[in-house]
């Protein structure tokens, strides 16, 4: 068998993104044991970290092993219980994805939906909790990767919490590239993924929940069903017990610790302010070029932007140019979606004004 070379490709899709050289040398860290004290010291500065970009302070805030959907299914497998109530909010392929993981672990399903490319209307959530009693949660997608469509969240939430359900978001390409301010919009449970802005690579799911769920999570009248996932005995292991649950990924903890670590270096505050400009730079360049964003003006991701292909061009082929020509990965549409955008990722370490114009600058040559 040939040794491992990879061609180190320029990730301009909305995932994975580029690794900052200095986690890539954290994952080189000599190993030490799962129980190693300097580990558990590791352990408890990847938690604070991940609190204070989360913007929490959860006790249970505590890394997955497995990457953002493993993160997904950890939150409904320890908050739904056979016969729950649940409202999941869909527009796109990553809500569809959360109705199909309430489902199974045997919710009774409502969905709020929208047009793939447009926000969910608050509305239309206060019109179903008006209509459905005792609904356990309600479950959203910040950022929706399948489309680049960014979710207001405030009004959903104060809506919710009205109505005395859970509020769950996925914030698995917001985290690091957005604002997600979990106490301060009372998200009840949120869950994340390392390969996105935090620019580290898959294999971790930072999830964090609010002293109620934890109190749903404490009173269950089942078991939780994913032994691997079950916070009630995984979270002593990340707490002051060290109680053993399953050996962890200590070279991705090495690397999440990293990744955390240079994102509070460069300050909350400045990595979002470069991801929104970077993002409309490429948006605004995209519109001069005669390109037709997908997502809804006012609710557009600065970190994924999803555009409409020109009539006649055949996706998968120009995708293959781009990466045997300039060596840049984007992805194609999903679902519904399929063959009729690209999604364009400026996350993490990718998110920079040289990848800007080099892909306008790539794209334009391939279509001349």
């Amino acid at each position: 068998m040939k040794e491992l070379q990879s061609k180190g490709r320029i990730l301009l899709g909305p995932g994975p993104s580029m690794v900052h050289p200095d986690v890539l040398k954290a994952m080189a860290t000599p190993l030490v044991g799962h129980l190693d004290p300097y580990f558990f010291e590791v352990m408890n500065g990847t938690r604070d970290m991940l609190r204070s970009v989360f913007g929490t302070e959860n006790e249970v805030t505590i890394p997955m092993s497995g990457t953002g959907s493993a993160g997904m299914e950890t939150v409904f497998v320890n908050l739904v219980e056979p016969g729950d109530k649940v409202v999941i909010c869909i527009n796109g392929v990553f809500g569809e994805r959360m109705k199909d993981v309430a489902e199974r672990c045997g919710a009774s399903v409502e969905e709020v939906t929208a047009p793939w490319g447009e926000p969910i209307d608050p509305q239309q959530v206060q019109k179903v909790l008006q209509q459905s009693k005792n609904v356990k949660l309600v479950a959203i997608v910040q950022a929706e990767t399948s489309t680049g469509v960014r979710q207001p969240l405030e009004e959903i939430s104060r809506i919710v919490h009205e109505h005395e359900a859970l509020f769950v978001v996925d914030s698995v390409t917001a985290l690091g590239g957005i604002p997600v301010e979990v106490d301060k919009l009372q998200i009840d449970a949120c869950y994340s993924g390392t390969q996105k802005c935090l620019s580290a690579p898959p294999g971790l799911s930072p999830v964090t929940l609010s002293p109620a769920a934890v109190d749903i999570l404490r009173n269950r009248k089942s078991k939780v069903q994913s032994w691997y996932l079950d916070l009630g005995m995984i979270s002593n292991y990340w707490g002051e017990d060290r109680f053993y649950h399953h050996t962890a990924p200590i070279s991705m903890v090495f690397a999440l610790y990293e990744a955390l670590r240079i994102l509070l270096a460069e300050g909350l505050e400045n990595v979002y302010a470069r991801h929104a400009e970077n993002g409309k730079l490429l948006q605004d360049e995209l519109q001069k070029a005669g390109f037709e964003l997908l997502a809804k003006e006012g609710y557009r991701l600065p970190q994924v932007t999803s555009f409409r292909l020109p009539q006649g061009v055949d996706d998968a082929a120009l995708r293959k140019q781009l990466l045997q020509q300039y060596n840049i990965e984007v992805a194609g549409g999903l679902g519904a979606l399929k063959g009729q955008i690209w999604r364009v990722g400026l996350m993490g370490y990718s998110s920079n004004l040289a990848n800007v114009r080099l892909f306008m600058t790539a794209l334009q040559d391939l279509l001349s």
